[in-house]
Formats: C-alpha cells, structure tokens, sequence
C-alpha cells in the first residue's frame, strides 16, 4: 500500500489547483436556479476534494460486513474498525463540515424495504459526535414528485435532527452548479460545495431500470429535479458514473437491515440483516450486486465509474473483513409479506434459516424467475435445522449434507445463481416438483 506524503493544502499544489477555503458551515440558500457564474471555481473545489478523497482512500480496497438487526451499534461498530477518526483528522480542519446522505427517495419508513434506517443514521452522528465532530448536516432531495419536507417527517429525520440540533437540508430548495465531467455538463446541488466529507449511506435495493441502486446511484439525490429528469433521458448510467467523479464519497456505509427485492420506491421488503461499509463506492456496489443475485458486468454504470478512476470492482474474498456472523434463525415478519416474496417461498425448505441466507436466496430465485428457469428448479434447503440431514440441493455451510450445495455462510446470491443454474444445465429433465 502507498503511503501520501501530502497533506493539507499541498494534494491541491499537486493537482494545480488552489486551496479553496471552503465554508465552516452552510451558505445561505441560493434558490433552485443554476448559480449563472462560478463554474470553473465549482470545477476546482470538486477537483480539490477529489484530491482529498483520493488522500483518505489509500486502504479503500477493503470492504467491511457486519451481520445484525440493530443500525445503530452495527454502524458504531463498522465505523470503529475502519477507524474513520483518523481518516476526518487527514482533513486538517477543527469542524469541517460532514454531510450526511441517507435515500429519501419516497416518504415511507424504512421497514418498506426503500429508505434508510434512521437508527443507523443515529450510529453515524454518534461516533462522530464522540470523537468531537459536531458540524454535521443531513442532505438529500426526495424523487421527482415527492416532498423532502415531508420524507424527512414520515422517516423519522426530523425528530433525529431535533435530538442532535442538526440542520436538515431539502436539496430541492437548493441552487445549483454547472460541473463538466468527461465531456458531459451535470448540475449539482451548490450545497454540497461546502462540504469537507461526504458519507453516503444508501439502502441495498434492486431497480427497475439499472437493477441494482446502492453507493452510485444514491447521489443522484444531490442533483435538481430537473437534472434527474435529464439523467433518466441519458440512460441513468454513464451519468450516473461522471456523477460518482465529480462528488466523490470518502465513506459508504450499506444499509442492507431491509432492503427490496423489486423496486426502488419499497413495497417488496426483504430483510438481510446487514450493513456494509467501504470507502470505495465502486467497489462497494460490486459487492452489493452478488448481495442480490448480478454479476458487476451487469450493471453498466459500475463498469462505467471504474473506467472514469472513482474506483475498483474487483472484490476478492481478502477484500472483505467480516466483524461477526449471523447465528440467530430468521422468523417471518407479517409487515414485510409480499406477494412477490411469498411466491417465491413455494421453492424454499426453511429449517431455522438466518436472515442474510434467507434474503440472499430469495434474491436468486427472483434473478432465476426473471431469466425465466425458476420453474424447473426443485425445492432448495436452507438453514441451520439442516445441518446433518441429506437433501437434494441446498444453500448455505449447513446445507453440506444435500447431494449438492452452494457454500458459504452465508453465500452471496451471485454465487447461487450461478450455482443453481449450472444445475440445471445439467438436470434437463428434472423440471418435476
């Protein structure tokens, strides 16, 4: 690993750029109109916090998982390990300032399966807040339509703001800024000029149109309305990868306790019961994609992102540093019934399966439903009330008694499809149930 011998102003020397001073705290709202002048001073501030992020990244290979229920101490606890203290003390500043940027996509509470857990939020402000970082602001711009004002009242953000005497940001309300990358223009929300570190805390969830939206796709929330309308114009992804180049997180931190198996907007819930953290949101979406079932490859603005230097897709098993591993045997929730789900339950033999197994299984049978192959698949075991028994195929370490099983504990639902359908490949005529 390389070690920086730059430090504070002199990573802008380097890149020719001049130390911008950015803001303590907020500027005062613009208005929702492009600011008309100060492009090319909005271009060197985003170039210069590149260049810090790039400084703080230098072991950003790593990916850290923690199994569990409870947001707030998994946050607490991801953070702890990554030692992300020492990471703000690179910034050389007293209070910089710390936006936070949870998905607020709809007005809905996070067991929906589409916005992020307030209480993991709450772990987030508390290690802060513990080693003496106060200056914190939570940002976000709910989806074309829906108002920020009322996301943060129904998700539970302005009574956590209010416990911390934080402000809230509605970026809809927001000026904007003109910033070119790769050749394309984008308009970015002006607030995020004063920001000295971005933590991006999505939720894990599949798509309707890209399939997957974690760390990438989650700052499309820090764009005008009408820039998200240019964006779905485009194609959603190369915009979506020069977004991740200009605005780049320094920490993701995965909200996977719940995410959803369909839909960006929830109602599909399924629960993981993880939260994953990483300081390259490349990298980080590599990994959530096995978490429900793709390959990288498949989702076109990771590749995209890569290429354009935001950061690394391949995820090896030495990448990942796990902090525990889920033992506690799922139970079924009646709030996250949904018909998707229990359909897809008709090919499942649970016996005290945890949570994560669980989720990652009924992921890949949704990934083999949409490939059109899951009605050919026999029942799969799964759990721990497994282990010792024979089956015919299973998923999971305590499936290893099945004639054949995936792995793993728990595997990735990549791993499974992967698994699953060379199975079949191989049982031309064993469509029968």
């Amino acid at each position: 690993m390389r070690q920086s011998k730059i430090l504070g102003g002199g990573c802008f020397r380097e890149m020719g750029v001049a130390p911008a001073p950015f803001p303590r705290r907020l500027p005062a709202a613009a208005g929702p109109g492009l600011l008309p002048a100060g492009a090319a001073c909005a271009q060197a501030k985003f170039r210069a916090r590149t260049a810090i992020c790039d400084i703080i990244s230098m072991a950003m290979e790593k990916l850290y998982v923690i199994y569990g229920s409870k947001g707030e101490e998994m946050a607490r606890a991801i953070m702890e390990r990554m030692n992300i203290a020492r990471d703000l003390e690179l910034l050389k500043k007293d209070q910089p300032l710390i936006c936070l940027k949870p998905n607020l996509v709809v007005a809905q509470p996070a067991q929906w399966g589409a916005t992020t857990d307030p209480d993991l939020v709450k772990g987030v402000i508390g290690y802060l807040r513990e080693h003496g970082y106060t200056n914190i602001a939570i940002m976000e711009s709910a989806w074309v339509g829906d108002d920020t004002a009322v996301a943060f009242e129904v998700c539970g953000y302005r009574q956590l703001a209010a416990e911390f005497a934080m402000p809230l940001v509605d970026l809809k309300k927001d000026g904007a800024v003109a910033v070119t990358v790769d050749g394309l223009e984008l308009e970015i929300c002006a607030s995020l000029l004063a920001v000295d570190y971005l933590i991006n805390l999505p939720v894990l969830k599949a798509h309707c149109q890209t399939k997957l939206t974690c760390a990438l796709k989650n700052l499309k929330g820090c764009i005008p309305d009408r820039e998200k309308r240019r964006f779905h114009r485009l194609g959603l992804h190369r915009p979506i990868a020069c977004l991740n180049k200009v605005l780049r997180s320094h920490l993701t931190i995965v909200d996977g306790i719940i995410g959803d198996l369909t839909y960006e907007g929830g109602g599909t819930p399924v629960r993981m019961d993880c939260v994953i953290g990483g300081r390259d949101p490349v990298a980080v979406d590599a990994y959530a994609a096995e978490l429900i079932g793709y390959r990288a490859s498949e989702i076109e603005y990771i590749g995209l992102a890569e290429r354009l230097g935001v950061g690394c897709a391949a995820v090896g098993a030495e990448s990942i540093v796990y902090l525990n591993r889920r033992q506690e045997a799922r139970r079924d929730e009646p709030a996250l019934a949904s018909e998707a789900v229990d359909y897809l339950r008709r090919w499942i033999l649970e016996r005290e399966a945890c949570s994560p197994c669980y989720a990652a299984l009924v992921y890949a049978l949704r990934r083999l439903k949409e490939n059109g192959r899951l009605e050919k698949l026999p029942p799969v075991c799964i759990g721990q009330g497994w282990k010792g028994h024979a089956g015919k195929i299973g998923v999971g370490a305590c499936t290893r008694g099945c004639r054949r099983h995936v792995p793993g504990c728990p595997p990735r639902a990549g791993e499974i499809v992967a698994a699953l359908q060379s199975w079949l490949d191989q049982w031309p005529g064993s469509g029968s149930r």
